[in-house]
């Protein structure tokens, strides 16, 4: 298998899949750079190698070629990043993509239009990802958050480049971090799962319970386990049709040995506002009217003791609805004691959009072991699904 650092890329054109799905302002400014600066690094090896680079991801969800979801509002920003001026092609297989391409030289990035205002990207159609191939010499797949779909770009266009396919450091440095999770794993291994919903992790949640040592349970679909177990919750959010779920799940931690770690006290709110009457009470016991909308001290206490002498940590999800200050306490907390158990050695993977909202918002983000650029594909990866866009460089 080739890779980024032993292949060759002198006067070679790469066609890179890369991430840049980001999220833009109604002034079509970016707000989170994130999946950018993941992806320079590839780039400029590719560039300091002699080489050149064609761009080629997706942006939204389009219907049909809307301007909203025009790559071209990246431009700026992105030839500022990689300190090149990036050409920009208005079509990512017609007219303006094959004479822009052709006329690359060696040092110049190209990146093209949206993938996805064509639907055969979706599609994984076999004839659009050869077009896409015949603009270059190689194939780097760099685009982890969409390595579970199977694309034309992330996946089908692999068979054109037999032999000059590879991942880029993006995709390189997710494996290797998820393998470190749970394959070269230090005890005590912890994962935080938060987030609303029961039914979104369920799968990561069982799969899980054959690894960790402790199972931290935050956020909204705590008071599904609450429910579950006979608490009141008031007006909190609650997936009844999981209640069983809950009881199945709390009844696996116990035959697997894992200490599983819910809520003790809440910080409840009358209303869903930032604005709205606040006090703290026993999880068990949300009066009528109430919701709980973070965890509150003796919660904090118990979860930042568990996570500072854990020695491989996987976060997936906050405790709390931490976009509002009022409740965002308990998951800054999870993120300060996370920073603390790395600087004493410990191994940290941050993975899915929330959790990585969150590490970026407190400016945490280079305290920890390694930020997951990929929600779905970490998840189905950790889930020990096969993702297509591994499978098409690794065959």
């Amino acid at each position: 298998m080739q890779t980024i650092d032993s292949y060759n890329f002198s006067d070679k054109k790469a066609i890179i899949r890369v991430d840049f799905n980001v999220p833009l302002n109604e002034q079509f400014e970016i707000t989170d750079d994130t999946r950018i600066r993941a992806a320079l690094p590839t780039i400029k090896k590719v560039l300091e190698g002699n080489g050149s680079a064609i761009l080629m991801s997706h942006l939204g969800r389009p219907k049909g070629n809307d301007e909203k979801f025009s790559l071209k509002h990246i431009v700026a920003h992105l030839s500022k990043s990689i300190g090149v001026e990036v050409k920009f092609a208005d079509d990512c297989i017609g007219e303006s993509a094959r004479t822009m391409a052709a006329e690359l030289k060696p040092g110049e990035v190209l990146l093209l239009e949206n993938l996805r205002y064509y639907d055969e990207e979706k599609k994984g159609d076999e004839a659009f990802a050869k077009k896409l191939a015949d603009l270059a010499d190689l194939w780097i797949n760099d685009a982890f958050g969409t390595a579970h779909r199977a694309h034309a770009s992330t996946a089908v266009i692999a068979k054109f480049f037999p032999e000059a396919k590879m991942f880029g450091y993006v995709m390189e440095g997710e494996l290797s971090s998820v393998d470190k999770v749970l394959k070269d794993t230090k005890r005590p291994l912890t994962a935080i799962m938060g987030g609303a919903k029961v039914s979104s992790k369920i799968e990561i949640i069982q799969t899980l319970m054959s690894q960790v040592d402790h199972l931290i349970i935050g956020g909204g679909m705590t008071y599904t386990f609450v429910k579950a177990m006979g608490g009141t919750i008031g007006n909190s959010l609650v997936e009844d049709d999981k209640l069983e779920t809950a009881k199945e799940i709390l009844q696996k931690a116990k035959e697997n040995n894992v200490k599983l770690h819910l809520a003790s006290d809440a910080l409840i709110a009358d209303d869903f506002s930032n604005d709205a009457n606040t006090q703290t009470c026993d999880v068990n016991a949300i009066p009528e009217g109430w919701m709980g909308l973070d965890v509150a001290e003796a919660t904090i206490e118990s979860f930042k003791k568990v996570i500072e002498e854990s020695k491989t940590i996987l976060w997936n999800g906050p405790v709390g609805v931490f976009e509002m200050d009022t409740f965002a306490k308990g998951t800054k907390a999870i993120a300060d004691a996370i920073v603390t158990a790395t600087e004493k050695g410990a191994f940290s993977l941050i993975g899915g959009g929330d959790s990585v909202a969150a590490i970026n918002k407190y400016g945490l983000a280079d305290k920890v072991s390694y930020v997951s650029t990929g929600g779905g594909a970490l998840l189905e990866y950790i889930e020990g699904k096969e993702l297509p866009g591994v499978k098409a460089i690794k065959g």
